[in-house]
């Protein structure tokens, strides 16, 4: 007999969550969460999971209370006798610290990755993490999963008559070729400085985007400081357009004044972070689908790669 499907949502991920299992063909499953006066909460099931494949869907964004909650369900889950245990993290908090910039700092992204496997979890899925050598620091499968899937198509539908892929910094520049390659188009890349964390010092674009219309790829947007100062000096060296595409929506801070007092044009993310947007130039495309499909080749025991019709 098959093993029966379960699907839960963290508090923070539920309305994707909803999403994720619909696309799939079932309902969200039913949990509940208790919290205590010190700060404290539980977690629970509100049906039965024993021999199931346990599917918790998490962006763990705010980190720290999130996280947290991914691990109690995961140890839940173990403890109540789930076959397998798959979280799937739309975001992956702490991804940003997947290495030591400097001395006496940690490297958050493994330090999560040991206490997901610590929790008992099968197997990690997610989407565009911040460096592909996260994966490394699992000893479960991670299915990783690309924003291209979702945007090649879009920008194709914007008819752009003189496409340009960008990246807003040197470490993005793989990315943006990969999408430069699938959309036959020229790419550019600007070089930044920063003085400290979030803070820009001095950018140049490297390559022409005069009489250009160019699209802006990376994986994420934090302050969006680096999206719209190299936006507007691109507009300043003759682009036609700018426009981009960055799969998480962090946008904190002034992100959204950042945004309308740009040259931007438009903003497009995904839902992987729960958001009410602030500013009229931010669209997003729903990755509900896209994972529904991949969890449906991990059901069956299918290629995930076959699924794709593009990969970085």
């Amino acid at each position: 007999m098959d093993k029966p499907i379960k699907f839960f949502a963290g508090s923070n991920t539920k309305e994707l969550a909803k999403e994720i299992a619909n696309s799939f063909g079932v309902e969200l499953n039913a949990s509940s969460i208790v919290e205590f006066s010190d700060g404290e909460f539980e977690p629970s099931f509100d049906e039965t999971v024993r021999g199931a494949d346990v599917f918790l869907i998490q962006s763990t964004t705010p980190p720290s209370d999130n996280l947290m909650e991914l691990l109690l369900m995961i140890d839940a889950a173990k403890r109540a006798s789930a076959a397998n245990i798959i979280a799937v993290m739309p975001y992956f908090g702490y991804a940003r610290q997947d290495k030591k910039g400097k001395p006496r700092v940690p490297i958050g992204a493994k330090l999560v990755a040991n206490l997901l496997s610590a929790a008992g979890v099968d197997r990690i899925m997610t989407i565009d993490l911040h460096a592909d050598q996260i994966q490394g620091f699992f000893e479960v499968p991670v299915d990783h999963l690309y924003a291209s899937e979702l945007f090649i198509e879009d920008i194709i539908n914007l008819n752009l008559p003189n496409l340009v892929i960008a990246s807003p910094d040197m470490g993005g520049s793989k990315r943006a070729n990969a999408y430069g390659k699938l959309l036959n188009s020229g790419v550019v890349i600007c070089y930044k400085e920063r003085k400290k964390s979030n803070e820009i010092g001095e950018m140049k674009v490297l390559g022409d985007v005069k009489g250009k219309d160019v699209v802006i790829i990376d994986d994420m947007v934090d302050t969006a400081g680096t999206l719209t100062k190299s936006a507007d000096l691109m507009i300043q060296q003759g682009a036609t357009s700018v426009r981009s595409y960055c799969t998480h929506g962090v946008l904190s801070k002034d992100a959204y004044q950042k945004l309308d007092n740009s040259e931007i044009a438009e903003l497009v993310i995904t839902n992987t972070i729960p958001k009410e947007h602030k500013s009229k130039k931010v669209r997003e495309i729903s990755v509900a689908p896209f994972f529904a499909r991949t969890i449906k080749s991990v059901v069956h025991n299918e290629s995930i790669s076959a699924t794709w019709k593009s990969n970085q």
